[in-house]
C-alpha cells in the first residue's frame, strides 16, 4: 500500500502542467491552443515571444525549471523517506508519465525531457550532466529543440552504461522505458525532422 501511494504521488506531481498554468496566469494564454499545442518551455517561448518578448524568456525558463524540479522533488522525497532503489526508479518512470499524460489535462501533456532530467539527476547525475552538455551544444549550434532533446536523452542513456556499470537495480530498463515515452511524445517532431519541416528556435 505504501508503494502504491508513492506511485500515485509521483504520477500526480508529474502531471502538474506548469507550462499551461504559467502561460495562462502570467500571459492570459491557453498554451494548448497556440503554437505546437505543447505545454513545455519551447512552446511557451515561441508563443509568448509573439505577445510579450520581454516576458517570454523568463516564463519559458520558469517552466523549464519547474518541470525539472518536480522530477527531482519526487525522487528526493522518496530518498529522504527511505524508499528502496527499485521503487525510486519506478517513481522516475511515473513522474515522467504524469508529465507526458497529465490527469489534469485529459491525459495530454508535454514531451517529458525536463522532468526526466530532474528525476534522473538525483539517480544518475554524471550521466545526466553528459546528456545536458550534449543538449546544450546541440541547442546552441543546430537550434532545433526536438533534435537537441532527443540526442541529449540518448547520449545520457548510453553514457549511463559507462558511468554506472553496476546499477543499484541491476537493470537499465527504466531508462529505456522513459526513452520510449519521450520518443513517442516526439513522434510528430521526428516526422518533421525527417521531412525537413521542423522549426528552429530563434
Amino acid at each position: 500500500m505504501s508503494n502504491l501511494l508513492w506511485y500515485l504521488f509521483a504520477y500526480l506531481i508529474g502531471g502538474i502542467p506548469f507550462g499551461y498554468l504559467i502561460a495562462k496566469y502570467f500571459a492570459g494564454i491557453n498554451i494548448k491552443e497556440h503554437g505546437s499545442g505543447n505545454i513545455g518551455a519551447t512552446n511557451v517561448l515561441r508563443v509568448l515571444k509573439e505577445i510579450d518578448p520581454k516576458k517570454a524568456k523568463k516564463l519559458a525558463a520558469l517552466t523549464l525549471f519547474l518541470d525539472a524540479f518536480k522530477g527531482a522533488f519526487v525522487i528526493l522525497a522518496a530518498k529522504l523517506a527511505g524508499v528502496c532503489d527499485a521503487t525510486q526508479w519506478t517513481l522516475a518512470v511515473l513522474v515522467v508519465m504524469g508529465h507526458c499524460f497529465s490527469p489534469f489535462l485529459k491525459f495530454q501533456g508535454g514531451k517529458g525531457v525536463a522532468t526526466t532530467a530532474g528525476a534522473l539527476i538525483v539517480l544518475i547525475p554524471k550521466a545526466v550532466l553528459v546528456g545536458l552538455i550534449v543538449w546544450f551544444i546541440m541547442a546552441k549550434t543546430v537550434k532545433i529543440s526536438s533534435l537537441s532533446s532527443l540526442t541529449g536523452i540518448l547520449v545520457g542513456i548510453f553514457s549511463a552504461y559507462i558511468l554506472y556499470p553496476d546499477m543499484s537495480i541491476k537493470s537499465y530498463a527504466p531508462l529505456w522505458i522513459i526513452a520510449f515515452i519521450i520518443v513517442y511524445k516526439h513522434k510528430d517532431n521526428i516526422y518533421r525532422l525527417i521531412t525537413g519541416q521542423e522549426k528552429r528556435v530563434v
